[in-house]
């Protein structure tokens, strides 16, 4: 039950509402950004040269705070999770792995700079083949499939049943993030829907 928790000195009710409102600005500004990008080059209008250096500043913070913000839920609510122990260390270490695994095939294969959205902001990046590698090679979107299921991880881990409930909306909300706002960009800068894994 949420209100019985702290950490840092801040309950675990407000660590709650942080872990709904980091993704819900960071996927705001990055359909703004998104849309403005591909309609207008915002951001290149600006910055010039540095618009996607810009925006991986404002990007990663974004990105870091998901993880972190869960954690401390996490340790606020933990043991809220009626299941045993080693059940819930189990389940966590079975996440963790395609997690990490997904993230360093992000890192290996396809770039941050990609990641990033970089074909909002540079032809080369659409030029680029569909990555097909590592985690990639499981599923197209390894980025939301898999590396997402290091919040359930970290629920599970300190088995807090708040940080659960905020992991599967994270993840159902990236995912909405997904067919709201990247597959429609990737129709317009890649072609026919059956042109895109």
């Amino acid at each position: 039950m949420l209100g019985d928790g702290t950490f840092l000195g801040v309950t675990d009710s407000a660590w709650f509402g942080w872990t709904l409102a980091v993704p819900i600005a960071h996927q705001l500004l990055g359909w703004l950004v998104f849309r403005g990008q591909l309609g207008w080059g915002v951001l290149t209008r600006w910055f010039g040269e540095a618009d996607l250096r810009v925006w991986g500043i404002v990007f990663m913070p974004l990105l870091a705070a998901r993880p972190l913000t869960m954690l401390a839920l996490s340790i606020a609510d933990s043991g809220s999770l009626a299941l045993f122990p080693r059940v819930r260390v189990l389940l966590a270490g079975l996440l963790l792995v395609p997690a990490l695994y997904a993230m360093w095939s992000v890192l290996r294969y396809f770039g941050i700079e990609r990641a990033l959205g970089g074909d909002h902001f540079r032809l080369r990046f659409r030029r680029m083949t569909f990555v097909k590698e590592g985690a990639f090679g499981w599923s197209s979107n390894a980025m939301y499939a898999y590396v997402f299921l290091l919040l359930w991880s970290l629920a599970l881990a300190a088995g807090s049943g708040a940080a659960l409930c905020s992991a599967a909306f994270q993840h159902a909300f990236i995912w909405a993030h997904y067919f709201c706002t990247e597959e429609p960009d990737m129709r317009l800068m890649y072609g026919k829907a059956e042109d895109i894994p």
